[in-house]
């Protein structure tokens, strides 16, 4: 796909603009610093843009101030004494080095333990830990598509693992397939539901209009305050890259 990406000083505001073949402009909001960045179709005149960035200015400037209060994680170790999360609650991790297959499992609602072998770098630690979470999610997903499909009135072809910086989830309507982010093992439950239902609502709705504001009021009631305990929620640390 052909692109061409720019920046643009709006009150402000440095906005990275990218010019591709798309038919709608897009404007979002980036963690963990507030990156602002509007996709727009090819011929869009620049006076369009900024009128466009103008507009949602102080959306804009609520997104960035909640990504500057919420809290963030340092760069993990896998070391024992770190924190790290599961379902939303915090753990402390212990390591164990044996020569065994490695594993994690929960111990006393207070401690993950992490078993590897001698030496293992912290590279190979990570993917133990992320193919647990990975798991996890595994387990939880298929029941929650068994219980909201029926009550949306869609289904999907396949849904996936993935980890990604900028969405909780994806939904590709043609194709009815549905991509869950690997951070959500690590948030509350009421998080990964939501984000499940959000995603099977673009099986009805492809954007986020008013009509699919209704769909979530209507399946889901108390689907804002599951949106605002996952914003709040610790990021993760990461080199952010778009």
């Amino acid at each position: 796909m052909s692109t061409d990406r720019r920046y643009m000083d709006v009150s402000g505001l440095s906005v990275e603009i990218v010019r591709k073949k798309i038919k709608n402009l897009h404007l979002a909001v980036y963690p963990p610093d507030g990156l602002v960045r509007v996709a727009v179709p090819l011929q869009t005149t620049n006076e369009n843009i900024r009128l466009a960035i103008i507009s949602r200015l102080g959306w804009i400037k609520r997104k960035q101030a909640e990504f500057e209060r919420q809290p963030r994680q340092s760069e993990r170790k896998f070391v024992a004494g770190e924190s790290h999360y599961f379902q939303g609650r915090r753990y402390l991790l212990e390591v164990l080095e044996r020569s065994e297959k490695p594993s994690v499992e929960l111990k006393n609602n207070s401690k993950l333990v992490l078993s590897v072998r001698p030496c293992t770098p912290k590279e190979a630690r990570a993917k133990v830990m992320a193919d647990w979470y990975r798991g996890c999610l595994r387990q939880q997903v298929p029941d929650l598509l068994e219980k909201w499909q029926p009550v949306i009135g869609r289904e999907v072809s396949g849904w996936r693992i993935q980890k990604m910086k900028t969405r909780w989830g994806s939904c590709n309507i043609v194709s009815k397939r549905i991509l869950v982010n690997l951070e959500l093992a690590k948030k509350p439950p009421e998080c990964l539901e939501y984000i499940v239902v959000h995603e099977l609502l673009h099986l009805h709705e492809r954007h986020h209009t008013d009509n699919f504001r209704a769909l979530l009021d209507r399946f889901l009631p108390r689907w804002r305050l599951s949106r605002d305990l996952l914003n709040s929620e610790p990021l993760a640390h990461e080199n952010w890259d778009y």
